[in-house]
């Protein structure tokens, strides 16, 4: 049962197998439910909603790469998790973590980030199993995190 469940999560029910940049499909739908969280939940809502995708990136990885191989494109799961890193300490700013734009930029900061894997996020993503799955992403959503800071901080 198990064995079914873990795909299906990973790829956020499927979204993973969407034509064209799964990556980008996955960082999409994870904009859903921070907007949310952002709107209904605590302040370190956000926090926990990372650390949730964080936990069932790493539990689902080793299945979905035994299904579709070594960091398989469909599983988007560490996708979700990095986009909430970007957002994770955003309401300290006293800026809602929901405000459209905010979301936009973070959504193309983080993207840009984890595409073009500059300042280490390459390296981390060698690391085995689902660990190196995870913490490329992770990182660069704490770039993109800091960008927004910056920007944030500026206007």
């Amino acid at each position: 049962m198990m064995q079914k469940i873990k795909p299906i999560l990973g790829s956020f029910f499927y979204a993973g197998f969407l034509p064209n940049a799964p990556g980008t499909w996955g960082s999409f739908f994870a904009l859903f439910p921070i907007y949310f969280i952002g709107v209904y939940a605590p302040w370190y809502g956000i926090a926990l909603f990372t650390l949730l995708c964080s936990f069932i990136t790493v539990w689902v990885s080793e299945e979905c790469e035994r299904v579709w191989g070594g960091d398989p494109s469909p599983l988007v799961m560490d996708e979700f998790a990095g986009q909430g890193m970007a957002f994770i300490a955003i309401p300290f700013f006293g800026t809602p973590s929901h405000d459209i734009l905010l979301l936009v930029a973070g959504f193309i900061i983080f993207r840009f980030f984890d595409i073009k894997k500059p300042l280490g996020v390459d390296e981390l993503q060698k690391l085995p199993g689902g660990l190196g799955i995870l913490v490329d992403d992770l990182l660069a959503g704490f770039y993109a995190f800091l960008c927004l800071s910056v920007i944030l901080f500026i206007i």
